[in-house]
């Protein structure tokens, strides 16, 4: 769905609006070649009363998201009709004074500068930004912004079945289900384990083998013969029914000791083609993995995150080794090797990833749950092209901090041990989320 952008570009007549309109003009010009949908007033808006009754024509659930540009200086009393109105956060947009050494013609920083100060007495979600609308930071901050809002959106669009409890002494993959819904607009559907096991093994294989076919597409040397694969294709058809009737965008499972005993077979697989499909799967029924991997995925334009362990310190290459049994996005693996198919390590049964994961700049994030509420977790670094260090599926990054301080201040901070992770710089995007969800954000970065 096309983000709406209510764009109201504000002004006072005792100050030059002719210079004002020729920066709306070109602000409304750019901000409609975004790709979103512009809710605008044909002119700038000179008083409250005009702000209002331009207001009082808009259906407030559909806007996204209110960009107040301050053209001119104006006092409080326009954004204090915007939100008594208008729920969605706020863009407070200054820009620049067109001359110097004479009259003050927009004093536009000041009207942005009152408006902050307005939206944050008041507790409303606000950012702000400075520059004029031909310039190239203001359309890639404009640009990371909505992304952002339209991330918040998606999460509370986003539904997540869980397909079995965690496993004994796993708290971290736990969640409060009605904060996680009041603080993220996340919701949680249960899945009976159990059920989906036995209602798996009664599919055909006329119905299940579209899921074999599936996987060959990227898993070298996959053996559509073996039991491990049907039992694989079985039940990640069945689940393919309950994410279309309950409209999933996300699974967690708890994959053993039960896939081994009753199913006989990993659940790796199944996490890793849905997960390289577009619905985020985590293994261990981890909710908060599924929901940090969701959010990495949406705000990376798609790409399939991973989630995996901190296992393995190398000081001398200032990095740490991010590990899980055998579950993967077919497409994260090293070009040079392929996704191929693999057994549990500890179990022995199939079908596993098997793979290194490829170089490449990576993110890596969580949103992690304390009894004081919620709080984010972002790190940056470079995967490295060095050999698979364990069975299973796992990458070697390097972190932009110093690996022991960084380490130390991890378990200090008591984070969980499941991280997710994805090949895109969205570092400043997931900052920003922190900040409009009013979320502590903790992050190890070089800047």
């Amino acid at each position: 769905m096309t983000m709406k952008v209510l764009y109201l570009p504000i002004g006072r007549k005792t100050f030059d609006l002719e210079a004002g309109e020729i920066q709306r003009g070109k602000s409304s010009e750019m901000l409609n070649d975004l790709g979103v949908e512009v809710i605008e007033p044909e002119g700038i808006l000179t008083s409250p009363d005009d702000l209002n009754d331009f207001l009082k024509a808009i259906p407030e659930e559909e806007v996204g998201v209110s960009i107040y540009q301050s053209v001119t200086f104006a006092d409080g009393e326009f954004v204090e009709t915007l939100i008594k109105q208008v729920q969605a956060p706020v863009m407070v947009w200054s820009i620049r004074e067109p001359s110097i050494n004479g009259r003050l013609r927009l004093n536009s920083l000041t009207g942005g500068n009152s408006t902050s100060h307005v939206l944050k007495c008041a507790g409303h979600p606000y950012s702000f930004l400075f520059g004029n609308p031909e310039e190239a930071q203001i359309r890639g901050r404009l640009t990371k912004y909505l992304k952002v809002q339209q991330m918040i959106q998606d999460l509370r669009e986003f539904k997540i079945g869980v397909i079995g409890e965690h496993p004994p002494g796993f708290f971290f993959s736990g969640t409060d289900e009605e904060m996680l819904h009041k603080q993220l607009g996340v919701e949680v559907k249960q899945v009976d384990l159990m059920k989906a096991f036995e209602e798996s093994k009664k599919l055909t294989e006329g119905e299940w083998e579209h899921a074999v076919d599936r996987a060959q597409q990227q898993v070298i040397g996959l053996n559509r013969n073996d039991e491990t694969v049907q039992r694989f294709a079985q039940f990640t058809t069945y689940v393919e029914s309950i994410v279309d009737k309950e409209q999933l965008s996300g699974l967690a499972i708890r994959c053993w000791p039960e896939f081994f005993n009753e199913l006989g077979a990993a659940a790796c697989s199944t996490l890793s083609q849905f997960t390289e499909d577009g619905i985020v799967s985590s293994c261990e029924s981890d909710i908060h993995g599924s929901v940090s991997m969701f959010i990495l995925q949406q705000l990376s334009g798609g790409k399939s995150p991973y989630l995996g362990d901190m296992v393995h310190v190398n000081e001398a290459s200032n990095s740490v080794v991010f590990w899980h049994c055998g579950a993967g996005a077919y497409s994260l693996a090293h070009p040079d090797q392929g996704a191929r198919p693999g057994v549990h390590p500890n179990r022995k049964l199939g079908f596993t990833m098997e793979f290194g994961l490829k170089p490449g700049q990576v993110t890596m994030f969580r949103v992690s749950y304390t009894p004081e509420g919620y709080r984010l977790l972002v790190m940056r670094g470079n995967a490295l092209d060095t050999p698979k260090r364990f069975n299973g599926t796992s990458v070697e990054v390097e972190l932009e901090t110093d690996i022991n301080g960084t380490l130390y201040s991890l378990m200090e901070e008591g984070f969980e041990p499941h991280y997710a992770l994805v090949y895109e710089d969205v570092v400043e995007e997931l900052k920003e989320l922190g900040r409009q969800l009013g979320l502590e954000t903790i992050v190890y970065t070089k800047e």
